[in-house]
């Protein structure tokens, strides 16, 4: 006696709806043009790709040696060097775990409160819903910079300067992300909510264990948009944190750019490594960031 299938989960039953929804794949140029593309596409990274290898040169090298002429093409021996000069100098180490213990914490609730804000704009109905997306879209038009002298005398009335909370709390409420996580949620199928509500899963647990790992290529989009924007961010934890132990990356790295002198070769090598965080999290990311940029592109 044979068993019964088992029933697709709910994540299934969205794959399988965009795919049939995905029209079929076609190869419109012709096999040179795809060559001729492919050969652009290589070129333009091997473009992309010389800063990345000339900053790793450099960080190999004293800064004196860098303004040699000709340059140096090839790696050198100071890699050590300028890495325990840039240990002495602003103690790095202990600024790049600020920077990751900083973006992380930014980049889980801030995706967390964007989804959730999103789930809420698709699904449900109340009086004010295209009023209130509406306040979301208008924010994005306000110039950063207009807000940097309200926040800041709000975070000196909270007594919040040189302190974490004030460089992760005032950008949780992201409406780019909100945004995104809206136009995931659209397509959810409302019948699979009232099935979830109706074997009795309370609207929490039909959020995280129904809907929101049918999200995960815009999930996963978010968090490396959201984790790259917290990790460069540099006007405003430069104007909150005032004590040079509490300092992020690319402020701690400011400080070795002087009226008189300038350490390239630390900047080189301090760039470098404040980088590896970043791939880190595009290669634990990478299928969904695609899937989520693409994503429109199975909607009918």
């Amino acid at each position: 006696m044979t068993r019964p299938a088992p029933a697709p989960s709910p994540t299934q039953r969205i794959q399988e709806r965009h795919i049939a929804q995905s029209p079929e794949r076609s190869h419109p140029l012709p096999r040179a043009g795809r060559w001729l593309l492919r050969a652009l596409l290589a070129l333009g990274a091997a473009v992309s790709f010389v800063p990345f290898l000339w900053m790793a040169i450099a960080a190999t090298h004293s800064t004196p040696e860098l303004f040699r002429s000709p340059p140096p093409f090839l790696p050198g021996g100071r890699l050590l060097d300028n890495l325990r000069r840039l240990q002495d100098t602003i103690g790095f180490g202990r600024v790049l775990l600020n920077s990751v213990g900083i973006a992380v914490v930014h980049t889980t609730i801030s995706s967390l409160l964007s989804a959730m804000c999103g789930y809420g704009l698709a699904k449900y109905r109340f009086r004010g819903r295209g009023l209130l997306l509406g306040a979301v879209l208008a924010t994005m038009m306000i110039p950063f910079q207009v807000l940097l002298v309200p926040l800041f005398q709000m975070m000196a009335s909270l007594g919040w300067i040189d302190s974490y909370q004030a460089v992760i709390l005032p950008f949780l409420a992201n409406s780019f992300g909100i945004l995104l996580m809206r136009q995931g949620f659209v397509d959810f199928p409302d019948e699979l909510l009232d099935s979830a509500r109706v074997d009795g899963a309370g609207e929490l647990r039909t959020f995280y264990q129904v809907v929101l790992p049918c999200v995960r290529p815009q999930l996963g989009a978010l968090v490396i948009f959201t984790f790259m924007s917290q990790w460069n961010s540099f006007i405003w934890p430069l104007l909150m944190l005032n004590t040079e132990d509490k300092y992020t990356v690319p402020v701690a790295l400011n400080t070795l750019t002087g009226l008189s002198h300038v350490d390239y070769s630390g900047l080189m090598l301090g760039s470098l490594l404040a980088t590896l965080p970043l791939m880190v999290i595009f290669l634990l990311f990478q299928r969904q960031f695609v899937a989520g940029l693409l994503g429109g592109a199975v909607k009918g």
